[in-house]
């Protein structure tokens, strides 16, 4: 999502709720409610900048009920928080490496667990540093939230490389590392990373450097900027002046190893390690001429829609993830434009599309708007999500404070989800 820049500012932890698994339809789209959240992070000085992004479960192997959620807040840095939304960790963002050059800016986190690296069994964390252009691993504590605030330790070398940048001069352009996903390898995890501003998705491999972890770049795709329509018309979606429609959401299907991205304006690809790229599902304004306007900053329609627009996304395409269950994979899809969520069966032939749904207001917390990412898992965490847990993003979080901008993240128990 582009968004202006973007601590946790006091923790407040959503009290135990019950609701019901049943859940309400609405124009077609499942009607679904969170049983928690976390605290408003405040995009402002006094709130350190904070803007939620990101979500990511880590399963605790041993104790589901002591699982955790982590969430990057751009400029605010890293949180860790327990099933009740409560923050156990904060990580601040990097300082800037010299004066005048851009500081850390934590934009997406994915995890990995049970990896083997230089010997060591490990459960990790991976940050791109949007604002530095690099990337930041994090060991996690297999305590879970009883580890409380020693749950995540910075293990990153001293010797990670800039990712996509060619010195510290062009990362200044922020054409940086922008979205992340980690698949599990023997020969040390795969790590996908997206550019913020261009289409392209590099792959990389983490190593061992001694306890330290860095990686090193394997291969990157480069997807197309502009499309043939069926009317025999080439069309490219609209950007800010000197952008490329860019990637950010992405989940790797780790029975298959193949990677889906979401090109935010384009929509779903399926990215094989070795094979061709396919886009199989478009957002609905695939095809639609626009114009960028320098007095709004936006890009707005100068023609009708077309006949290849999508059917089930709005831009922004944004964040994906897959549950595994019963021998199905799902895969859920954030549609921004419209703050809906697309869900799709997944299988070798691609993906189909099964329902919608909407987090909406309730008890315990607010609805869900514009949201960036999603991170779902299938497994019992215990009595308050003994199904599963959904945390996503959530752009507009209230009540607000006066002027203040507020986003946070919301958790939603799998079993309300069609």
């Amino acid at each position: 999502m582009r968004c202006t820049r973007v601590l946790m500012a006091g923790v407040v932890a959503a009290a135990a709720v019950t609701v019901p698994a049943t859940a309400v339809q609405n124009n077609g789209l499942t009607e679904v409610r969170a049983v928690a959240e976390t605290a408003p992070n405040w995009d402002d000085e006094a709130g350190g900048d904070a803007n939620a992004d990101d979500p990511a479960i880590w399963v605790s192997p041993t104790r589901p009920d002591k699982s955790v959620v982590l969430g990057t807040l751009k400029n605010g840095g890293l949180t860790a928080v327990d099933l009740t939304g409560k923050q156990l960790q904060h990580i601040a963002t990097p300082s800037a490496p010299v004066e005048g050059q851009e500081p850390g800016r934590f934009n997406n986190v994915d995890l990995v667990q049970n990896a083997v690296l230089g010997g060591r069994l490990r459960d990790l964390a991976v940050v791109t540093d949007r604002g530095r252009d690099q990337l930041r691993i994090y060991s996690v504590d297999r305590r879970g939230a009883d580890a409380k605030d020693k749950l995540l330790t910075d293990v990153t070398s001293a010797k990670a490389p800039l990712v996509f940048s060619k010195d510290t001069t062009e990362v200044q352009d922020q054409r940086t590392a922008y979205g992340v996903a980690v698949l599990a390898d023997p020969l040390g995890p795969l790590v996908a990373v997206t550019r913020r501003s261009e289409a392209r998705v590099g792959l990389f491999r983490l190593v061992a450097d001694g306890a330290k972890v860095t990686y090193k770049p394997i291969t990157h795709w480069d997807f197309p900027t502009s499309f043939k329509l069926r009317n025999g018309s080439t069309w490219s979606p609209c950007e800010d002046p000197g952008d490329r429609p860019q990637f950010e959401g992405m989940v790797f299907d780790q029975s298959t190893r193949t990677l889906y991205a979401a090109q935010e304006d384009v929509g779903i690809w399926r990215v094989p390690l070795h094979g061709k790229p396919a886009l199989l599902e478009k957002v609905r304004e695939f095809g639609r001429p626009a114009a960028y306007d320098e007095t709004t900053e936006e890009c707005a329609p100068t023609g009708p829609v077309t006949a290849d627009d999508g059917k089930h996304l709005s831009a922004d395409a944004e964040g994906l993830t897959i549950a595994y269950e019963h021998g199905r994979k799902t895969l859920y899809a954030s549609s921004q434009g419209d703050s809906t969520f697309a869900v799709y069966r997944l299988d070798a032939r691609g993906i189909t599309y099964r329902a919608g749904f909407q987090v909406v207001d309730g008890k315990a917390s607010d609805g869900v708007q514009h949201s960036d990412g999603a991170a779902v898992t299938t497994k019992s965490l215990g009595a308050r999500f003994p199904h599963g847990l959904l945390a996503v993003h959530d752009g507009e979080n209230t009540p607000g404070d006066g002027d203040r901008e507020g986003t946070n993240f919301k958790l939603v128990r799998r079993e309300q989800l069609p």
